[in-house]
C-alpha cells in the first residue's frame, strides 16, 4: 500500500522546477548581462585611462583655455542593468574627440613661405644671379672645354717651345709680333681721337722698324716710347658701348658681347691677317701659330700663381678680365660705380 510523504514530494517538486526551462532562461540572461555590463565598463575606463594624458598635456600647453567638462568619462556613474543598449551607447558617445584639438593647439600658427614646396617642406633653392654673367652654366661648360684643350695641346706645346727656344730667340720674336701689333693700336687710337697716343704708337713702329731691324730689338721703349694696348673693344667701350654680359669664347678665352664683336675687328685689321693673303698659304698658319705659342708661353709664369690662389678658377678669371677691360677702357682711370655693366 502506497504511503503519502510531503516531504520527498518537495523534493520532487523542487528538483523539477530546476529542471524546467523557463526557471533556467531568465537566470543564463541575468548571467550574460553581468557579463556584458561588465566588459563594457572595463572598456570605458581602459578609454578614460588612454585620453588623461591627452588632456592634461592639452591643458598644459593653453592654460587659459577652459577644459571642456564633456571631455572627462564619468566611470562612477550608475550603471543601468536593465538596458545594455544604452550603456554601449553612453560609452560611444562620453568618448572626447580631443584629439584633434591637441594637435591644432600644439601647432599654432603657419608661416607661409613663397616658391615650391619639396618633400622635406624647404622653400626651393635657387643659385644667385651675377647680372654681370647670366650665362654662367654654359660659360662654365665652356671654360671646362678650353681648360681640357690646354692641358692636352697649347700647355704643352707651349712648354716644349719655352724649353727649346732659347731666350735671346724668344725675346726677338715676342719684340717682332709686337711691333706688328702696334699698327692696329695706332689706327684704334685714331678711332679714339687721342692723336697725342696714336702718334707714340706710330713713332714706335717707324724706330723699331728702321732702327731696331724690323722690330728684333725693342729702340722705342729705351727712348721712353712705351707701348700701350688699344683695340677695337676699348674703342667701342670708348664711344659708349656697354660691356654686356661675360662670355667666353671657344678656344679665345674670356670677352665679352662688345668685346666678341671688337675682336672680329680686330682679326680683320691684323696685319699677319692681311697680310697671308699676299703670301704661300701656309706662311699664314705658321706665322700664326707661333704668335698663338708665344703668346701661351709668356703665361706660363703667371699660371702656377693663378692655380694656387684662386678657389674658384672660372671666378677668379672672370672677375679679373672684367676689371681689367674696364680699367683699359677707361685708361686706367675708371669711375667709381656700383654698376660695372655700362662700361
Amino acid at each position: 500500500m502506497a504511503t503519502f510523504c510531503p516531504a520527498n514530494s518537495q523534493k520532487l517538486n523542487i528538483l523539477n522546477m530546476n529542471r524546467s526551462p523557463l526557471i533556467k532562461f531568465p537566470i543564463l540572461a541575468m548571467l550574460l548581462s553581468g557579463f556584458f555590463l561588465n566588459g563594457c565598463a572595463t572598456t570605458n575606463k581602459s578609454k578614460s585611462a588612454k585620453e588623461s594624458p591627452t588632456t592634461s598635456t592639452n591643458a598644459a600647453a593653453n592654460p587659459s583655455t577652459p577644459t571642456d567638462p564633456s571631455a572627462t568619462v564619468n566611470t562612477s556613474a550608475p550603471v543601468n542593468t536593465g538596458a545594455p543598449t544604452n550603456v554601449t551607447a553612453s560609452a560611444n558617445t562620453a568618448a572626447p574627440s580631443t584629439s584633434g584639438d591637441t594637435i591644432n593647439n600644439q601647432r599654432g600658427p603657419q608661416e607661409s613661405f613663397s616658391g615650391p614646396v619639396f618633400k622635406n617642406a624647404a622653400p626651393t633653392a635657387y643659385p644667385p644671379y651675377n647680372k654681370k654673367d647670366p650665362w654662367e652654366p654654359m660659360n662654365r661648360a665652356v671654360f671646362k672645354f678650353n681648360e681640357s684643350v690646354d692641358d692636352y695641346v697649347f700647355r704643352p706645346v707651349a712648354t716644349g717651345y719655352k724649353t727649346v727656344m732659347p731666350v735671346p730667340i724668344q725675346m726677338i720674336i715676342g719684340n717682332v709680333y709686337s711691333n706688328v701689333n702696334d699698327i692696329p693700336v695706332t689706327l684704334n687710337n685714331l678711332l679714339q681721337f687721342k692723336f697725342h697716343e696714336a702718334l707714340r704708337s706710330s713713332m714706335r713702329v717707324v724706330v723699331n722698324t728702321s732702327f731696331g731691324l724690323g722690330g728684333i730689338i725693342d729702340l722705342a721703349s729705351d727712348i721712353g716710347l712705351e707701348k700701350r694696348d688699344e683695340d677695337f673693344g676699348q674703342t667701342l667701350g670708348y664711344h659708349g658701348v656697354a660691356s654686356g654680359p661675360y662670355v667666353v669664347l671657344p678656344f679665345l678665352g674670356p670677352s665679352s658681347t662688345r668685346d666678341a664683336g671688337g675682336r672680329v675687328l680686330d682679326i680683320a685689321a691684323d696685319p699677319v691677317f692681311v697680310g697671308s693673303f699676299f703670301v704661300a698659304p701656309f706662311i699664314g698658319p705658321i706665322v700664326g701659330g707661333t704668335r698663338a705659342i708665344d703668346t701661351r708661353a709668356g703665361l706660363l709664369k703667371s699660371e702656377k700663381t693663378l692655380d694656387e690662389a684662386a678657389l674658384d678658377k672660372y671666378e677668379f678669371v672672370r672677375d679679373a678680365y672684367l676689371q681689367r677691360r674696364r680699367s683699359l677702357v677707361h685708361d686706367g682711370n675708371p669711375p667709381k660705380s656700383k654698376d660695372d655693366d655700362d662700361d
